[in-house]
């Protein structure tokens, strides 16, 4: 956590850096405004085939190399290392995978969630998301660390499967790219408030917006993200199915935990099917794709603690 810490200062650093770019450029006479607006208006004419080309080019105001940005995902890469050692050795200490109990979920999903970052990253520059995808994983795993925490215990019989790899790691993984997705959608909706008043000429605001892609590509590339976590969330039903017929003789019981997880199956399919068919785009979009992660986190922080049934798992 020391050294993921050191990353998320090392990507507000970067953020603050972008911020005194813009005043700089503000003073040296930019039109920020009118690029910005040319930005958002050509977007929406330009085929999305390529929008990992895009994101450099995609900013109001231009924002150069930073050394900042390098320091915190050299860190990340570091902090996602030793977060791993963790992880594996938690494993090898209680001789099974390391997802039975509400921590060991805790310290491998938020593992997952920095490895799909850490992925995106080698094809599509998203390292102005730092700030955001770090401060979650400290808040995760601070939580985890702080409530969470049990000694090692044997697996309760339902668990002895090898659905539980299969079933635990595929939905861990769905969340990283529903956290990546959410990170997306809440900047979008920073950057499409900074664009209206660009656009009707009021000033204010988070300064180091310009410097990012503008809300039209941000939407997209969301969309895109979310596409994969749901289809890895679908998965995730389907196994978990199986995996109940195997343990209880049933493939459906309505659940809580079961229940909880068809709701989150159906708000990002609902978000997919009215952004793709009904034209939901900008900040409704958004908000449906944050509404499904936060479905998501409750699922995971409370039907997993404060409600009874066959997946109590928690461990507490």
């Amino acid at each position: 956590m020391a050294v993921y810490a050191l990353a998320f200062i090392a990507y507000s650093i970067d953020l603050a850096k972008r911020s005194s770019a813009v005043s700089a450029a503000d003073v040296a006479g930019t039109a920020s405004a009118g690029t910005a607006t040319t930005a958002v208006a050509g977007g929406n004419t330009t085929t999305l085939t390529r929008i990992s080309a895009r994101i450099a080019n995609d900013a109001a105001t231009p924002y150069g190399r930073s050394a900042s940005l390098r320091v915190g995902v050299s860190l990340t890469v570091l902090a996602w290392a030793l977060h791993l050692v963790a992880a594996v050795l938690r494993g090898i200490a209680a001789e099974r995978v390391p997802w039975a109990n509400m921590y060991e979920f805790a310290m491998t999903g938020t593992l997952l969630i920095v490895t799909v970052y850490l992925i995106v990253l080698t094809r599509t520059d998203l390292r102005f998301l730092g700030t955001f995808v770090i401060g979650l994983i400290l808040i995760l795993l601070g939580i985890g660390a702080l409530q969470y925490y049990v000694e090692v215990a044997p697996l309760p019989p339902a668990l002895q499967s090898v659905w539980l790899v299969i079933h635990v790691f595929v939905a861990s993984l769905g969340t990283g790219f529903f956290a990546l997705g959410f990170a997306l959608s809440f900047v979008q909706l920073l950057q499409s408030r900074r664009e209206e008043r660009v656009g009707g000429v009021k000033p204010g605001g988070l300064k180091f917006l310009s410097t990012l892609p503008s809300a039209f590509t941000l939407e997209n590339l969301s969309y895109r993200v979310n596409i994969i976590g749901f289809i890895l969330w679908t998965f995730t039903l389907m196994a978990g199915s199986v995996w109940a017929e195997r343990a209880w003789g049933r493939y459906w019981g309505w659940d809580t935990k079961e229940v909880w997880t068809f709701i989150i199956w159906v708000i990002y399919a609902g978000y997919i099917h009215a952004r793709a068919t009904r034209g939901w785009r900008g900040s409704r979009s958004a908000w449906l794709a944050i509404i499904g992660f936060a479905a998501v986190m409750f699922n995971f922080g409370i039907v997993n603690v404060f409600f009874k049934g066959l997946h109590a798992y928690s461990g507490l």
